[in-house]
């Protein structure tokens, strides 16, 4: 009966379902100053920059970015708070263009 049984169907959704699954476990990195960071990542460190303010205390005692005591940080964004140039690191992944990254134009990307 071939691909018209319900069976046949069903492989073929099955085939779609897996390639989506597939595209969606394909990551585009951030490669800057020896940090690799996911693109989902810096989408996020702008999310988290925008929603949340630490206490002035907390400024006042650190040195780090406000963003880098945020507990949603991504662990891949982590290691750069440790980083003396934390502040300018951050700076620079957030400026980078998500379409320029998205669409591997930007040299500092990878993974598409």
């Amino acid at each position: 009966m071939g691909s018209g049984t319900p069976l046949g169907r069903l492989s073929g959704s099955a085939a779609v379902l897996l390639l989506l699954l597939l595209q969606g476990t394909q990551s585009v990195y951030i490669k800057y100053q020896g940090y690799q960071v996911q693109l989902e990542s810096v989408k996020k460190l702008k999310v988290l920059e925008g929603q949340w303010v630490p206490s002035p205390r907390l400024q006042a005692q650190s040195p780090q970015p406000p963003v880098c005591h945020h507990p949603a940080l991504p662990l891949d964004l982590q290691p750069i708070c440790a980083s003396q140039d934390a502040a300018s690191i951050l700076r620079a992944l957030r400026t980078m263009d998500n379409d320029e990254c998205e669409l591997c134009v930007n040299i500092a990307c990878t993974g598409c």
